[in-house]
């Protein structure tokens, strides 16, 4: 994470995205992404039963426990830092999760188009 405020891609400071269970790659309920987040983790999504499905069939089971690393598991409903490449895919099998636009890192539109994100938005 750089010293300076992460922006959304509004152009906006990012706003936080979940805290119960804390999002985001570094556990701070905010999608703000780093050096050591190689995978992007900018995409603010409300998750959905349908993309939990999606995204477990691809490998990547977020509805599971994971007592270990104190991961309780998604539920529908809970807001998430999600991938911005697995986002991407998950649109184009019709399968994205709304999002966050007002906490949706700018890194994200290195990978999606923030007319996709607006198409998917819960907050304009």
């Amino acid at each position: 994470m750089s010293e300076q405020k992460a922006r959304n891609v509004l152009g906006d400071e990012l706003e936080p995205c979940g805290i119960d269970p804390p999002a985001g790659f570094y556990r701070t309920g905010r999608c703000d992404t780093g050096l050591q987040d190689l995978g992007n983790h900018s995409v603010c999504a409300e998750v959905t039963a349908e993309f939990l499905e999606y995204t477990a069939a691809r490998g990547n089971d977020l509805a599971s426990p994971v007592p270990e690393l104190g991961f309780p598991g998604l539920e529908p409903g809970d807001r998430w830092c999600l991938c911005a490449a697995r986002w991407q895919e998950a649109l184009e099998a019709g399968q994205a999760p709304p999002v966050r636009l007002a906490s949706t890192e700018e890194n994200a539109l290195e990978v999606v188009r923030l007319a996709d994100l607006r198409a998917h938005a819960i907050d304009g």
